[in-house]
């Protein structure tokens, strides 16, 4: 029987929309592949975040990463992934998230063994921090640039910033893995609404931008707009036609999104989130911000709309609320079937690691 190659995925943030990429593609590639995956855990990771993952699976807790520079731990965190690498000897490393892409590209120099590094939605592109972190990130951003290794972004945005750094820059798309999702739908019992009905998924945080969601409500006070999730800023959301659910399970989450009729996001940045991909295999119109990863998968007027300003999501929910939409709900659906699901994502990373080891193995034997 041939020896599987090992893959070791290093993860500061496993939380999010990372996490759920990361149960996603591991799961998926571990019938080829030895999977290894180093990580931190965050407060969005589910307490029973072992249980999502293929028994296959090898889960190694890195102790000293940390979401914020502190550089006594970031130290720490660097050798301890030298030393987990040591000692597992993979045949490929791939880092996710900031963190984890700086340390790991200075830890590893690529040359023994093939590097890639996934952003996840690039620090430097964060809204919420001043032009002066910005900055420092970016900067950093561009010297680590300089190492041997492939940055594989996970829309074509993120993949047009990273070509501004380095050259060795391809992208492959964020999916979902629609068999999995589809069992849970089958089981999710649709309350239908009264009244048109949007939704939103996620952490009440600046990022997601809830003082225009609840600026969009207010424009529309006939329309019912539910927030799936909680967060330190829900005291932005005022607007009396705004429920705000709490967390709640998985399949409440569901039936939530299942009952509305529409999708808004609108985030202040993204990566390509994977809640926006939900909602469209859910066969929702999406109403999503002018941003990097939403405008990668919506096409204004096409698939469903994208906007600028609160007057053009106002405008837009009152056309879905008034109009047979379907042509963009099939639009929506054909692009979720031929870009953005897990098939298609784990083949292409398959590929891309595949052709990277063909090279190594080239290399070697001259």
């Amino acid at each position: 029987m041939k020896k599987k190659k090992k893959l070791l995925y290093i993860v500061e943030a496993m939380g999010g929309g990372v996490f759920t990429y990361i149960v996603e593609l591991s799961n998926a590639l571990s019938e080829e592949y030895d999977v290894y995956i180093a990580y931190a855990t965050r407060k969005q990771t589910p307490e029973n975040y072992k249980e999502y993952f293929n028994d296959n699976i090898h889960l190694i807790e890195v102790k000293n990463f940390t979401r914020s520079v502190k550089s006594t731990k970031d130290i720490k965190a660097f050798f301890e992934i030298r030393k987990i690498a040591k000692e597992i000897k993979p045949d490929i490393i791939h880092l996710h998230s900031s963190k984890a892409g700086v340390l790991g590209r200075w830890a590893f120099g690529g040359r023994k063994v093939p590097v890639f590094y996934t952003p996840h939605g690039y620090s430097f592109l964060m809204e919420s921090i001043s032009k002066k972190k910005r900055f420092v990130y970016k900067a950093i951003e561009q010297v680590c640039a300089i190492r041997r290794c492939t940055t594989i972004s996970c829309s074509k945005g993120e993949h047009e910033e990273t070509k501004k750094m380095t050259s060795r820059a391809i992208y492959v798309n964020n999916g979902i893995n629609t068999e999995s999702l589809q069992k849970m739908l089958d089981k999710v019992d649709v309350e239908k609404n009264n009244q048109f009905t949007v939704f939103t998924l996620g952490r009440i945080c600046y990022q997601k931008n809830p003082k225009m969601f609840n600026e969009v409500a207010k424009k529309l006070p006939d329309v019912k707009f539910v927030w799936i999730g909680d967060g330190e800023l829900r005291h932005e959301l005022t607007a009396p036609n705004i429920e705000i659910t709490g967390w709640s399970d998985r399949e409440t989450a569901l039936t939530y999104a299942m009952s509305a009729d529409a999708f808004v996001l609108t985030s202040l940045w993204e990566g390509l989130p994977m809640s926006l991909l939900e909602a469209m295999y859910m066969k929702k119109v999406c109403v999503v911000s002018n941003v990097i990863g939403n405008k990668d998968v919506i096409r204004d007027g096409v698939n469903g709309f994208v906007c600028d300003d609160v007057d053009k999501f106002a405008r837009d929910l009152c056309y879905i609320r008034d109009n047979d939409c379907s042509s963009m709900i099939e639009k929506a659906s054909l692009d979720m079937a031929e870009k953005y699901n897990t098939v298609v994502m784990a083949k292409k990373y398959d590929e891309i690691y595949k052709n990277e080891l063909k090279k190594d193995s080239r290399k070697r034997s001259k």
